[in-house]
């Protein structure tokens, strides 16, 4: 199978012209810049063509929209198919623009295009469900305890916060109910974090009680900022 970092551009070129001449098209290549042009009819479209999706295929397909009917952008199939989480954005991404996709698969047998979507008007519809959950998870954190593009480490969502909190409060009383928890300001949900029990941080200590594990108090110790705030919190304004 040909290998995808040894596949030129122009490797696409001609299953791709094969495809259109069958589907009626009169196709010619490196027209004004474009890659692939086609007509049928009064009807034209344009496909760029690269090895990789990036942002100057995009920028040049965007372009392309200026003088086209319909535009296009085609590259080599993935080899993990084009339905994973990075594929699922880039699909999204070129619905948005209005662009329609082309894989091409290359390979010891026949080369095979597949049109994955046309181009199409992009309806921009909000997620209700998920901008309220973002606004909540906003709203749920008391300051800014990440940092943006942060990869491989843990971050200080809101309920790991609400977590955080719960634990400073065991570490300084002992033992305590949820009820006493949240009338010290900690959260509403204070009861099911502490049974679910999500990063072992807390021990069940009798009927209704909650103590904090070896764990929690380590963990503590890798939120000093929170872990001071809560602290300050609970002894309150000194004399």
């Amino acid at each position: 199978m040909t290998l995808r970092n040894s596949i030129r551009e122009t490797d696409l070129y001609a299953p791709l012209r094969d495809y259109l001449t069958a589907q009626g098209y009169t196709v010619r290549a490196e027209v004004k810049g474009c890659d692939v042009t086609a007509t049928k009819g009064d009807a034209l479209i344009v496909v760029e063509l690269k090895r990789n999706m990036t942002l100057t295929l995009l920028a040049q397909a965007a372009l392309r929209q200026r003088v086209a009917d319909s535009v296009y952008v085609a590259v080599p199939r993935p080899s993990g198919g084009a339905a994973g989480r990075a594929w699922k954005g880039i699909r999204h991404l070129l619905r948005r623009l209005e662009l329609g996709l082309i894989l091409v698969s290359l390979g010891s047998k026949a080369p095979r295009v597949e049109i994955v979507f046309h181009p199409g008007p992009f309806a921009r519809r909000k997620q209700k469900n998920v901008r309220r959950a973002l606004l909540e998870e906003m709203a749920g954190r008391s300051g800014d305890f990440n940092e943006g593009g942060s990869t491989r480490r843990k971050l200080v969502t809101a309920y790991r916060e609400s977590a955080i909190q719960i634990a400073c409060c065991l570490d300084a009383l002992g033992p305590t109910s949820p009820r006493d928890l949240r009338a010290r300001g900690c959260c509403e949900k204070t009861a099911s974090i502490l049974y679910d029990n999500v990063y072992g941080w807390f021990e069940r200590q009798g009927r209704g009680i909650y103590g904090l594990s070896t764990k929690g108090r380590k963990e503590l110790k890798s939120y000093p900022e929170l872990v001071r705030a809560y602290r300050l919190k609970e002894s309150g304004p000194s004399g």
